[in-house]
């Protein structure tokens, strides 16, 4: 209850969510007035037809598009200027992005810059978009990323080895259009991976300082959809509806609660060895929940409660076990095995990982101070 006696403000886009989403695109870029839009994707997405769905659809409403898609997972700054080069050269005044985080992030790294003037690195931080970006439609193809309805762009500074965050209400796309369909195009790591970006999304939106009894609601219903239904979608590429709406609502969540450490963590591999998010979230969760439960001991027992790990008459110490035992089982189950190791961290790599993550605004709303030498202990924990 006392969530309710907090000021709290909730942002989102307009979304639709259903099967033919995707064939709205044309309509809606018509109601905003847009005459010619920058399709951006990216080379995997563009070779599913998704991307063609999308031209397809503006070709119907006589909205003029030109695609750029010269975009690598964790995007870096260069491609989004390159972008922005494209944008003004094709005589642009909309966004279409098709595809997972990183088309969609580029995007509005895109939009910031057509409309802002500078370079994509000037705006990292909180709230440093002075000017609303152009139009932008986003067209998720990944259940996990949530970028469609977030106030948050990740961006690789490659010459700084470090993912970088902009958070702005000023980024959030107009709108989503959210066709659980394109799930259907993800291999089953790849759906493993994103979920469990998704369900890290929720875990910490949950337990951050940041959040809400909005956020909560969104959250909640995140966890219990993933941990329900990820080994269905695992097992039938057809049926992935409640992932998709998952990471719809996990969104929702972290994008007004903010998220912890392990994003924060995450953020610092991505940019320094260029490792895949998801990938690096579903690894470092159980670690972090860990360490966090005593910080948020009653909500971590609910999201317990939430993927079916039984919780009364224990201890919280009893609770934590089980909890992390059970995120693990849910990680090794679907596919991702072995630690940071195998994927190539080194020890003598952990100090800079750890300062690079301890300057990361996620760990802002993290709910236990955590200090540069806690981050490292987390990364060895991970190995």
């Amino acid at each position: 209850m006392e969530r309710y006696d907090e000021l709290r403000r909730f942002v989102m886009p307009e979304v639709v969510f259903g099967p033919g989403a995707v064939d709205l695109v044309g309509s809606c870029t018509a109601n905003l007035g847009l005459n010619r839009v920058l399709l951006v994707t990216d080379p995997g997405v563009l070779s599913t037809g998704w991307v063609r769905r999308a031209w397809e659809s503006l070709d119907r409403e006589g909205v003029e598009w030109r695609i750029f898609s010269d975009i690598t997972s964790n995007p870096r700054s260069a491609q989004i200027m390159k972008g922005v080069d494209s944008y003004i050269e094709g005589e642009c005044d909309g966004l279409v992005a098709v595809g997972g985080g990183s088309p969609m992030d580029s995007a509005k790294g895109i939009g910031i810059v057509v409309s802002n003037g500078g370079h994509i690195l000037d705006f990292k931080g909180i709230d440093k978009v002075a000017v609303p970006m152009p139009p932008l439609i986003c067209i998720p193809t990944t259940g996990g990323s949530s970028a469609d309805v977030s106030q948050f762009a990740i961006v690789n500074d490659e010459n700084g080895g470090v993912k970088v965050a902009i958070i702005s209400k000023a980024i959030i796309p107009d709108m989503a259009l959210v066709d659980y369909h394109t799930l259907s195009t993800m291999d089953g790591y790849l759906t493993a991976c994103t979920a469990l970006d998704a369900l890290t999304h929720a875990f910490e939106a949950y337990v951050s300082t940041g959040s809400s009894a909005i956020s909560d609601l969104y959250a909640l219903s995140a966890v219990e959809l993933i941990s329900q239904n990820l080994f269905k979608a695992l097992e039938d590429d057809s049926d992935r509806r409640e992932i998709m709406m998952a990471s719809l609502e996990a969104g929702l969540a972290f994008s007004n609660a903010s998220l912890g450490a392990v994003h924060a963590m995450a953020h610092a591999l991505g940019g320094y060895l260029d490792l895949p998010h998801g990938e690096c979230n579903a690894l470092l969760l159980p670690t972090v929940v860990d360490r966090n439960f005593h910080g948020a001991p009653s909500r971590y027992r609910e999201l317990a409660r939430r993927i079916s790990v039984p919780v009364d008459g224990l201890s919280d110490d009893e609770v934590r076990g089980r909890l992390v035992r059970a995120i693990n089982g849910l990680r090794e189950s679907s596919g991702i095995s072995g630690g940071l190791r195998a994927r190539g961290v080194t020890e003598d790599q952990i100090p800079l990982l750890a300062s690079h993550a301890f300057d990361d605004p996620c760990m802002v709303t993290n709910p236990v101070r955590l200090e540069r030498e806690d981050l490292e202990d987390l990364y060895v924990r991970a190995l």
